[in-house]
């Protein structure tokens, strides 16, 4: 993954904030309002002390400052909720924005460039990912803009009192709002891109053992893998606390800068004083002022630990955005009638391992034809060649006449219903599993694909029938019962071209022969390409091709 300058990332990620400018507006406003009201409150207490020791320049009565003091509490609390309200609704739609784009890529990108990724990894990102980018639309686009509001208003105030106050509480407010985070995001530079790499590992990790639970604890494997979770959590303790410690470091510099920044007004200040050129309420107020002024470059200096996570985060989600599919979908193409399915020339490789050379055949409309041959002779990349899962290297596929990479993609895949081997079902109900392929469908076309499928009695047979939930992965079921469901779906999706990956290997004896014969009696009203290990599977075929290290034989 290419790593982009932070400054060109915030700049793509600011990008995404165009469509919501009016909320941010309204959150910076009160935010400044707010830190105004947070600084006038000491100040204007100061002014009260003054005033009572004859020395303030408001002649109000205590009672008017403590109303006063009142109504800017009130109003820094109303007016902080609303930016913090604001800040929020921009970050969590932007969030929603962004999943919903990181599906869609992932839907482009899916299977061809997802093949062999770490799942883990990819949860991930869609995940802790995104979620962290909340850091960085609530709480940095929005807290930089008022700081910048604030040194303008502070500025203003200041000046008035005395340039010399102003320059002073100038450079205190750069040291802890600009320095100060620059230089923790830079020691933490390399930790944060490696804490959410760690972080991604770990997840992928957990995912393996949980999935693979059974064979761990079947091979009495569990201490290893344990082991192996508990270095991988180590690693990522290690890097959050040496980012930690960076940030303690950080804060407590910030600390110091904030006293040594109104020292330096007392210090500055008391000459003034003493020769006339200030008078003495323009310096307590301006050293009142000073101390009570860092709330928004306090903000700033705390993101430096947690922003170089934010902007790895931002990294990983925009490089799934910014992938090129290997595949790319016709939006506007040929939409042709199935009339039948050829390879001509077609050769095919996985990186550059070749899996098919100049394979050569005819699937004609309306009949079974079977393949066979060994595990990796190519079968299953042939069926997915077809679906278009992949391109070929060489050669063609057509559908008729016309190159299914001229065919509009989604009426290709309305065109073909594919199963294969290992059927993939989804945490929901078994109706909702099956409608997936014709989310319209009615009870009766349900029951009509469930039976041609033999399933439809282990389904009546439940207490909630299709209603019963599959759970995560279809695991409730067995490997038979999945792939019957899986069958059921394609039979339900009601295409003409049905490609089958070994549709029958997870079935008996009995259940095989039931498929067998729903399939046969599909004959001549849809085109099957079944491909199996299974003699008595391939003798429905009308035709059987054997594949051989790739090649037709």
């Amino acid at each position: 993954m290419t790593r982009h300058s932070n400054f060109r990332l915030m700049g793509r990620m600011l990008g995404f904030v165009k469509p919501m400018v009016g909320v941010m507006c309204i959150s910076v406003f009160c935010g400044i309002l707010g830190f105004v009201c947070a600084t006038a409150l000491p100040l204007l207490a100061a002014e009260a002390v003054l005033s009572v020791a004859g020395k303030g320049s408001l002649a109000w009565s205590v009672g008017a400052f403590g109303g006063m003091l009142a109504v800017l509490a009130v109003a820094r609390g109303i007016l902080h909720y609303i930016e913090q309200r604001c800040n929020h609704y921009i970050a969590f739609k932007l969030l929603a924005h962004i999943r919903d784009l990181v599906f869609g890529a992932l839907r482009k990108l899916a299977p061809a460039k997802l093949s062999g990724r770490n799942r883990g990894e990819l949860i991930s990102t869609i995940t802790s990912d995104i979620e962290l980018l909340e850091v960085f639309y609530a709480h940095t686009i929005s807290p930089v803009l008022i700081a910048a509001g604030m040194t303008i208003v502070l500025m203003v105030f200041l000046a008035n009192l005395s340039p010399v106050f102003a320059l002073v509480a100038l450079c205190g407010y750069i040291l802890v709002g600009v320095v100060s985070p620059i230089l923790v995001s830079k020691a933490s530079d390399e930790g944060g891109a490696q804490a959410r790499a760690v972080q991604a590992s770990l997840s992928g990790y957990v995912l393996d053992n949980l999935r693979g639970l059974a064979q761990v604890i079947q091979c009495g494997a569990g201490d290893a893998r344990l082991s192996g979770l508990d270095e991988r959590s180590r690693a990522l303790v290690d890097v959050q606390r040496g980012l930690k410690a960076k940030g303690v470091a950080g804060s407590a510099a910030v600390g110091v800068l904030v006293v040594l920044t109104a020292a330096a007004q007392l210090f500055i200040g008391a000459p003034l004083v003493a020769a006339g050129a200030v008078m003495p309420e323009a310096y307590v107020l301006a050293v009142v002022t000073t101390l009570s002024s860092f709330g928004p470059y306090v903000a700033l200096a705390n993101l430096g630990s947690t922003l170089q996570q934010t902007l790895a985060s931002g990294e990983r989600v925009l490089a799934i955005l910014d992938e090129k599919p290997q595949v790319e979908e016709v939006e506007v193409g040929k939409e042709p009638a199935f009339t039948g399915a050829a390879a001509e020339s077609v050769s095919f490789s996985y990186a550059d391992e070749e899996v098919l050379h100049d394979v050569c055949l005819e699937i004609p409309k309306g009949r079974i034809v079977g393949i066979s041959g060994r595990s990796g002779s190519g079968k299953s990349t042939f069926c997915r060649l077809l679906m278009r899962f992949w391109d070929v290297d060489e050669g063609r596929i057509s559908i008729g006449p016309n190159d299914i990479r001229r065919v509009r993609t989604a009426h290709l895949r309305s065109l073909e219903a594919s199963v294969e081997q290992d059927t993939v079902l989804f945490h929901d109900s078994i109706r909702e599993n099956l409608l997936i392929a014709k989310p319209d469908a009615t009870e009766e076309e349900l029951k009509s694909a469930c039976a041609q499928a033999s399933i439809l009695d282990f389904i009546d047979s439940l207490p909630k029938g299709f209603d019963t939930e599959v759970g995560e992965l279809g695991d409730t079921l067995s490997g038979g019962e999945r792939q019957r469901l899986g069958l059921a779906r394609a039979f339900l999706h009601d295409a003409p071209f049905v490609l089958l990956d070994e549709p029958t290997s997870n079935l008996d004896a009995l259940n095989e022969g039931a498929v067998l014969k729903a399939l046969d009696e599909q004959r001549g009203k849809r085109t099957v390409l079944l491909i199996s290990h299974r003699p008595s599977s391939l003798a429905i075929a009308d035709e059987v091709i054997s594949l051989d290290q790739g090649r037709v034989s």
